[in-house]
């Protein structure tokens, strides 16, 4: 009886042993917005078992309209953020050494939409109109547009007013603003859902006008890089997180379910998610994750045009997770 106590306890000894010897490396991953279909690719690694696969636990955190990624992984309360470019670059300017290693959108899906009943149908017209813009890192993209097209923004005949803009399209509807920023995946459906109908609306899309800034990038700490087992996390976090997107383009209408499955609030609605990653799978659609170098520089030149940033970014950005992990540009 004794002998198979030992044994019992040497078993179970060996068990516990091997449990930690493979247990899941944790990861922390940092949304720029609240769980919506913007993020699709990311709940469905995780739902779908690519997380898993790579032995990884990842716990995805939203985000807010107070939440600040680049505050959040500074403080140490994220491995990986999700971050706009602009908003990364300045960020690393002033201390917080933010790194690209993955950028999963290769297109930007910022708008500006204006009713025509404004009278505005080109550039020229935003003269002494109210512009809705958001803040947060946010703004950087539209003051760079203003900044090409030599456009003030203080105000007057001459310039264009600048109001601190809601995340919806309220202030279009109560006509606070001749014009509103959206997002293809996300406002702009807001829009035409008030009634707004495209054929009334003059927009001004970002990419088309060649004012676009890389948008939804994958973003670590400089330092963490150096640590060879964060750098094996990281690259097999990026592999199974293009894993979800391919997923999500392949199979959209169960990534809009998986992500109301996700979203804890109850504020999404399956019909707008279903609506916004068809939109975002045009901006998706094409990418590995491996950032494109030219974008960058042309994000970059933009931030410091507009003088975001005061010098030239240098190892803002790396291919060797993407390259670790399989994906060529």
């Amino acid at each position: 009886m004794k002998k198979a106590m030992i044994g019992l306890v040497a078993a179970a000894a060996l068990g516990l042993g091997m449990g930690s010897a493979s247990a899941a490396d944790p990861v922390t991953l940092q949304l720029k917005w609240v769980t919506q279909a913007q993020f699709a690719g990311y709940y469905v690694a995780k739902d779908k078992g690519f997380y898993t696969d790579e032995n990884l636990d990842v716990t995805i955190k939203p985000g807010g309209p107070d939440i600040a990624p680049e505050q959040v992984i500074a403080g140490g309360g994220a491995d990986v953020i999700v971050d706009w470019m602009a908003a990364a670059l300045s960020a690393r300017e002033k201390g917080v050494p933010l790194v690209n290693i993955a950028q999963p959108y290769k297109k930007s899906g910022l708008l500006m939409i204006c009713p025509k009943s404004t009278g505005i149908t080109k550039e020229a017209d935003f003269k002494g109109k109210t512009l809705g813009v958001w803040f947060f890192g946010n703004e950087y993209p539209f003051y760079a547009w203003m900044n090409k097209i030599g456009m003030p923004t203080e105000g007057g005949a001459d310039g264009v007013t600048v109001i601190k803009q809601s995340f919806d399209v309220q202030p279009l509807i109560q006509k606070q603003a001749d014009c509103i920023s959206v997002m293809t995946y996300n406002e702009l459906g807001q829009a035409l859902d008030a009634g707004f109908k495209l054929d009334d609306l003059t927009v001004f899309n970002y990419t088309e006008m060649g004012n676009d800034m890389l948008e939804d990038g994958l973003y670590v700490l400089e330092d963490k890089l150096k640590d060879k087992a964060f750098f094996d996390k990281m690259t097999r976090f990026v592999k199974a997180s293009m894993k979800g997107w391919d997923y999500a383009r392949e199979h959209p209408e169960e990534a809009a379910q998986i992500v109301i499955n996700n979203d804890d609030t109850g504020a999404q609605t399956l019909a707008h998610q279903q609506y916004m990653i068809k939109e975002v799978d045009k901006l998706t659609e094409g990418s590995n994750g491996v950032l494109d170098p030219a974008a960058f520089d042309r994000t970059a030149k933009m931030v410091l045009d507009q003088k975001i940033i005061t010098k030239q970014p240098e190892g803002a950005w790396t291919h060797d997770v993407t390259d670790a992990a399989g994906f060529k540009q």
